[in-house]
């Protein structure tokens, strides 16, 4: 990377470079290049003239075309940068040399080994519901349970959802996977699901559905056929609470660290701060032998052939090639465009494309190899990258990554937000700013790149705050009692 004191180059093929902050009319951004318009932080300015229907590069990659004459120093966004996104395309399997990871680390963190294997940062109780008729339900036997029990477990939560009945077909399978991956979670040390009993995701079902659950630390049953539900669910509580309480935390490797990887409220310096960062840390995981989850299918289109160039082999090639096209075809089917992205935020941040959002978001994931693709309500398997089907919906795609056995989500934001999530989520600003407005949102500062810090020490930094978490320290999140789950609802209501 290289530029002025005002902008920063990313990589030497670009025809733009990324303000640092806001740049007046008539400053130098690049030897020979003065800015014709104010440039608000984290906007592009043109570097070189640009014809109308050239491509324009950031990060080495096209991010779109020009749509209309651009010379050196000027804004570029959506005034005169369109996408060049259109449907469903043809993959052709072309791998890249694999990069080298950084050596692994010997170091550990404090987690809770459970029967399967598995490693847990959390010891909580989690209560969960088949249906949203008894969502406040489960809210309120725990939070009863947890001014009760706090302190012998690390909290009683409740995860709730407004689904599970009028669903069909699909629509109902996917809702009733998703709560039962939740219930086999390692971070759970018990878990109550609580049904209404009348419901299209019928309880019965949804147990035979998942026999790995293991069922000593399982207890279930419906509001309709209890005397006292709110009594019943505690009572159900306290017994798990009772195994839980003897769980206790042990030394455990990185390798069995679960790292999902998220980004919402991006802005143009997700690309250059956080993003990277969280791939320093998705190498470190991986390079131990641990596992990094990727989702949010929608945000890497325009950025796929990245991935798919690291595919562990041509079986997974075509698994990541069939997601991507699945989920295009998903957009297309509905009547809407594939490039329906960025959000208004965005655009205010300074991202003009789907292709720009994307090539900054696979930063996420580092320069591991893509071992696996995992469709919605799956659980990872292999370590390595794992690819997860979810949408870029921040609380749908948060929850499928939980699911899918991430124990710690890095989460990186440039506009900020104070949801938190069923798994333990760091939030990770992009600018310097969002975390000193939000201290009380934000985990890590990844702004100070912008401003000198060498990507390497931030990620030891980082590194640092994710083993803390992962054995025991509170995230923001947390501290704020901020924990939902969404599911990706699709097909018909009846």
């Amino acid at each position: 990377m290289n530029g002025s004191a005002a902008t920063l180059v990313i990589d030497p093929r670009d025809d733009v470079a990324v303000a640092l902050h806001a740049v007046a009319r008539g400053e130098t951004v690049a030897p020979g290049v003065v800015a014709s318009a104010d440039i608000p932080p984290g906007h592009k300015v043109a570097l070189r003239p640009i014809a109308a229907g050239q491509d324009v590069r950031k990060y080495g990659w096209p991010i779109g075309h020009a749509t209309r004459q651009i010379a050196p120093g000027d804004h570029v966004h959506t005034h005169n940068l369109a996408t060049s996104l259109s449907g469903v395309e043809a993959y052709a399997y072309e791998p890249a040399p694999a990069e080298p990871l950084p050596a692994p680390e010997a170091r550990t963190f404090q987690g809770y080994r459970r029967a399967d294997g598995r490693v847990g940062t959390r010891n909580e109780i989690w209560v969960l519901c088949t249906v949203g008729c008894v969502a406040r339900t489960a809210q309120k036997i725990a939070e009863a349970a947890d001014r009760a029990l706090r302190g012998r477990v690390d909290g009683v939560v409740a995860l709730t959802h407004p689904f599970g009945c009028s669903q069909l077909g699909g629509d109902l399978d996917a809702t009733r996977a998703m709560i039962a991956a939740l219930a086999g979670h390692p971070n759970a040390g018990g878990v109550l699901i609580l049904g209404l009993g009348c419901e299209s995701n019928q309880l019965q079902a949804l147990l035979d559905s998942a026999p790995h659950l293991d069922r000593a630390r399982l207890r279930a049953f419906t509001a309709q056929s209890a005397g006292d539900e709110i009594e019943d669910g505690l009572a159900a509580v306290a017994e798990l609470v009772a195994i839980a309480e003897h769980d206790r935390r042990t030394s455990c490797p990185v390798s069995d660290l679960v790292v999902g990887v998220k980004c919402g409220g991006s802005d143009g310096f997700s690309g250059l701060t956080a993003n990277p960062v969280v791939g320093r840390i998705a190498d470190k995981v991986c390079a131990a032998g641990g596992t990094a989850i990727l989702t949010e299918i929608p945000e890497i289109f325009g950025a796929e052939r990245l991935l798919m160039a690291r595919a562990s082999d041509e079986a997974v090639f075509r698994e990541v090639a069939a997601v991507v096209n699945d989920f295009k075809s998903y957009f297309l089917g509905h009547g809407e465009p594939v490039s329906e992205n960025p959000s208004p935020g965005n655009i205010e941040g300074g991202i003009t494309t789907l292709e720009e959002k994307s090539l900054g978001a696979v930063q996420k994931a580092g320069r591991g190899p893509v071992t696996e693709v995992v469709r919605y309500g799956g659980q990872a398997r292999r370590p390595g990258i794992v690819l997860l089907e979810a949408p870029g919906n921040d609380a749908v795609s948060s929850t499928a990554l939980t699911a899918a056995g991430a124990t710690v989500i890095l989460f990186t934001t440039g506009r900020g937000t104070p949801l938190g999530f069923p798994a333990p989520t760091l939030k990770i600003a992009t600018n310097s700013g969002l975390a000193q407005r939000k201290p009380r949102w934000i985990d890590f500062d990844a702004g100070r790149i912008a401003a000198g810090e060498s990507l390497d020490a931030a990620a030891g930094r980082l590194m640092d705050l994710v083993v803390a978490t992962a054995s025991g320290q509170l995230t923001r999140a947390e501290e704020n009692g901020e924990r939902e789950i969404a599911l990706w609802k699709r097909g018909v209501t009846l």
